[in-house]
């Protein structure tokens, strides 16, 4: 299993892979609810008690662009191949599974680079 952290690539400068603050983290529990005519609501929860609140966040990393083109890389080959990472976001317990579906880079100036990048939770063995 892959982990995004300062070693992909053949070694990122250290702190990399620490995203700069103002991240945003989303959670959104996977409930099912059935409302009736008259007001009244039931609320169900749909397999794993444990799996029923994934995790979104989004990650601004402001890095020089040998980091970025390695950063790129790593998420590019999971992408290709579909597969999980595992990451511990600043100020969550543990780690955990995530995918990376959508990225952007943008090079405000020379050998500097701005990743904005979305990870979303994802539970698996």
């Amino acid at each position: 299993m892959a982990t995004f952290d300062d070693s992909i690539g053949g070694g990122l400068t250290t702190g990399a892979t620490t995203p700069k603050y103002g991240q945003r983290k989303v959670s959104k529990p996977n409930t099912r609810i059935v409302r009736f005519a008259d007001g009244y609501e039931q609320r169900i929860v749909f397999g794993l008690q444990t799996n029923q609140n994934p995790r979104v966040f989004t990650f601004t990393f402001d890095v020089s662009q040998a980091d970025a083109v390695k950063m790129e890389a790593f998420l590019d080959d999971r992408g290709e191949e579909g597969t999980s990472f595992d990451f511990q976001p600043p100020g969550e317990a543990s780690t955990s599974k995530f995918v990376c579906e959508t990225w952007s880079k943008t090079i405000p100036y020379v050998n500097r680079a701005i990743i904005q990048a979305t990870f979303r939770q994802v539970f698996e063995p």
